[in-house]
């Protein structure tokens, strides 16, 4: 089980642009879990602020920490409460628990339904900037870091996810090295 002190430690890791750089700026993924947030529903009449492009981005920031989360094979009721509660807090409420918890739901069913290669071809479409993949795969990295380290099957799906979005294989590790120095200051 993940304490809510770890939980909070990474959702602050996750907010921050890059780990050693917790809590000074913006992350990718704040800025567009902001957009996701304010997705208008059925009854919206007045302008929200959302962005298609912010939003697909969102999905694929979270899309690849879930394949990362569930390279193992297992990805239990306890892992997948510990997964919605970090993105959900990382978004700084941006994002409500249930809207996270509904897209875990549809990644999980696409996933079944696709297979990893397509899932993986899937996310990486809407990164139109090298900062973009960056960001998911520093991402996956830091909730790759839930349990205090990271699996032989999740570093196999960090390498996969980086050739998916056209990262060179030396980003896994400068990933990886970068949310262990802040998680072990």
């Amino acid at each position: 089980m993940v304490s809510e002190q770890r939980i909070q430690l990474l959702a602050r890791l996750a907010q921050s642009r890059r780990a050693e750089d917790a809590p000074a700026s913006s992350s990718i993924l704040s800025l567009a879990a902001a957009s996701y947030g304010s997705k208008p529903d059925a009854d919206s009449t007045i302008p929200t602020g959302f962005d298609p492009a912010a939003a697909a981005l969102f999905e694929s920031i979270v899309e690849g920490a879930y394949l990362v989360a569930c390279a193992d094979g297992v990805f239990d009721d306890e892992e997948r409460r510990t997964f919605e509660r970090v993105v959900t807090v990382a978004c700084g409420g941006t994002v409500p628990q249930n809207h996270v918890e509904s897209l875990v739901a549809d990644l999980s069913d696409q996933l079944a339904e696709d297979g990893i290669d397509r899932r993986l071809a899937r996310l990486a479409e809407p990164l139109t900037r090298a900062e973009h993949a960056r960001e998911v795969l520093r991402i996956a990295a830091l909730l790759a870091q839930c349990s205090n380290d990271v699996s032989a099957p999740e570093l196999d799906m960090l390498h996969k996810l980086a050739e998916a979005c056209h990262l060179d294989p030396s980003e896994v590790e400068g990933a990886i090295a970068d949310v262990r120095a802040a998680l072990n200051p």
